[in-house]
């Protein structure tokens, strides 16, 4: 006992000039301690351990967390979102090179910050983005990419033209709505090759084919081409009668029909198709793509044709993690849907049977019958927003119908896209 007392004594004596030390070197001392950033593990089985590492601004999207709802691009009113992005600076983090075993390690150098903002709350639309964020490939490219939480009223297509973020996901609807508009925004990849929305009814209803839905009530959600969409669908089944009840429901999505206040719906298959399954309701669907409405691209990565000149490497690099990380997804479905999961704060996905089912329905749709994902067309960018032109749905700044139509091989680039 007098041999343990004498050895913490002796330790309180050396802890007290320590502390003497210490408080010394703290009164002169100028200079700031040296901050280094946390380096983000790649390792698929670490991924639950190290979600609260990446350094992307996710945190608010917990207040959001309870929605569910597909990630359908609608095209509000062209107001100024209040949500205001962080400064495109470049940051101070280091970079990383990948080991052989696949992880990340820190290396001298800047990364370049770019901020991303979302359409929706994070769905498997966005899965290849935050496996390339959890593998630390965006850091390994050089980017330190930070997404900017989905809000209310934060249009990513008036954010990336007003220059309140370098980057969003938008559609192909949105792009040339907000073009029009004068918000001068770029696609730079497609995220799905093919449209996986259209029409959703009950199938004991009564309705069976697309002009059956003249006269029926439908949930809308408030965008100018719902209408004119519609319609066409409807003459190219042969009906003459367009019309329809365009109604707001309390409801949204599917539920609107499962409920019976709307007799249709304009639903994503890969998201609220799946999950009106998995509840047990029983939906028809009338696609677009098959419908006779041009084929179009939904969703896709937009930047501002500023950053297309003043950004260019970083949005090389962007795109080749990108890339990398819907590869990943197509080939991993399983796996890259327990990475989105992990990547984001408990309870963002509050059924995980339908982060599985929609991952494996959209991971072979991400590139489908494209050469490369991400490919886009001038045949795809010209249907649909000459539809839209044709259909005086497309408005200028000031509100009127737009007089010309839009220089459609503006509306897009594949200069990021990995060489093959």
């Amino acid at each position: 006992m007098s041999r343990v007392f004498r050895i913490s004594t002796l330790l309180v004596i050396l802890l007290s000039l320590s502390s003497l030390l210490l408080a010394c070197g703290d009164a002169t001392s100028t200079t700031a301690p040296a901050t280094v950033a946390p380096t983000t593990s790649a390792a698929t089985t670490a991924a639950a351990t190290t979600a609260a590492a990446i350094t992307v601004a996710t945190t608010a999207v917990a207040s959001t967390a309870a929605s569910t709802t597909a990630a359908t691009t609608t095209v509000p009113t062209t107001a100024a979102a209040t949500t205001t992005a962080p400064t495109t600076a470049a940051s101070t983090t280091t970079a990383a090179t990948t080991t052989n075993a696949g992880s990340t390690t820190a290396a001298s150098g800047p990364l370049t910050k770019l901020t991303l903002a979302m359409d929706w709350v994070p769905n498997t639309n966005h899965t290849g983005i935050y496996v390339a964020l959890q593998k630390g490939w965006y850091k390994e490219a050089g980017i330190d990419l930070q997404i900017l939480p989905y809000a209310d009223g934060a249009i990513p297509d008036v954010l990336v033209g007003e220059g309140k973020a370098d980057l969003g996901i938008s559609g192909e609807d949105g792009v040339a709505t907000y073009r029009a508009a004068g918000q001068p925004v770029v696609s730079i990849a497609a995220i799905i090759q093919h449209n996986t929305s259209g029409f959703a009814y009950l199938k004991d209803s009564g309705i069976t084919r697309p002009r059956d839905l003249a006269g029926k009530r439908y949930a809308g959600f408030g965008a100018a081409y719902e209408e004119p969409v519609i319609a066409a669908v409807i003459k190219k089944d042969g009906g003459t009668d367009t019309k329809i009840q365009n109604i707001t429901t309390n409801a949204g999505g599917y539920q609107a029909v499962a409920a019976k206040q709307a007799d249709f719906v304009w639903i994503f298959a890969g998201w609220d198709g799946i999950q009106a399954k998995l509840d047990g309701v029983n939906l028809g669907m009338f696609f677009l793509k098959d419908s006779g409405i041009p084929d179009f691209y939904t969703p896709v990565i937009i930047t501002s044709q500023t950053n297309v000149t003043a950004k260019a490497e970083a949005l090389k690099a962007f795109m080749a993690a990108t890339t990398k990380g819907y590869d990943y997804a197509i080939a991993n479905p399983k796996d890259a849907a327990d990475i989105l999961m992990a990547a984001n704060p408990k309870g963002t996905f509050s059924n995980p049977e339908l982060v599985y089912e929609s991952q494996a329905y959209l991971s072979p749709l991400y590139k489908d019958d494209a050469a490369q994902w991400g490919q886009q067309t001038l045949a795809a960018w010209s249907g649909y927003p000459k539809f839209l032109f044709d259909n005086g749905v497309l408005q200028d700044p000031d509100g009127k119908p737009l007089s010309k139509e839009l220089d459609y091989s503006s509306l897009f680039t594949t200069a990021f896209l990995p060489k093959q």
